[in-house]
């Protein structure tokens, strides 16, 4: 028998911190701007707070907590554009960085943590960028939060990236 991933007696909604967590994993340098936007109305709609997560794979030959700094190059810019575009739209920010050996591990690791109400994941078309079709299979099968995967059209190429902030790290 599997054991569900955030399985908690109250809900955090339920423990007087307004409305739910909203967690926005990302695993690039860019995040379809359909997923961040539909995230932060969701969060803003509900009084909920934006959770958005770096998921940084770290090589086997390497401990877990090793320093990533090219992961995390990639990563922090994002991670740092999302936090001022959904403050500038009156959304609280929580942000995370979550390690793993693979994408999906460093998501598990960050389930097993803390509570979530909902998962918004942006889907690639690409095999080798994001999750895969496994691991959103695998979200789908064990998170218990409310899982939101969206895949922009074909056509829609927008997408926010950490460009704007990269001198700032």
């Amino acid at each position: 028998m599997r054991t569900p991933f955030n399985t908690t007696k109250t809900s955090p909604r339920d423990s007087g911190g307004g409305g739910g967590r909203i967690l926005l994993p990302f695993t690039s340098q860019a995040i379809s701007r359909r997923a961040l936007e539909a995230a932060m109305r969701l969060a803003h709609a509900e009084g909920g707070t934006l959770m958005p997560a770096f998921l940084a794979r770290v090589p086997r030959n390497l401990p877990l907590e090793s320093p990533l700094p090219a992961a995390c190059a990639v990563g922090m810019p994002l991670l740092e554009a999302i936090e001022q575009r959904a403050s500038a739209e009156g959304v609280p920010v929580d942000a995370r960085v979550s390690r793993g050996r693979t994408y999906r591990d460093a998501l598990q690791r960050l389930l097993r943590q803390e509570p979530f109400d909902r998962v918004i994941v942006s889907a690639t078309d690409g095999p080798h960028s994001g999750l895969r079709q496994e691991d959103l299979a695998w979200l789908l099968d064990n998170v218990t939060a409310e899982v939101l995967i969206l895949r922009p059209a074909s056509d829609d190429a927008r997408r926010i990236s950490g460009h704007a902030v990269d001198g700032h790290f």
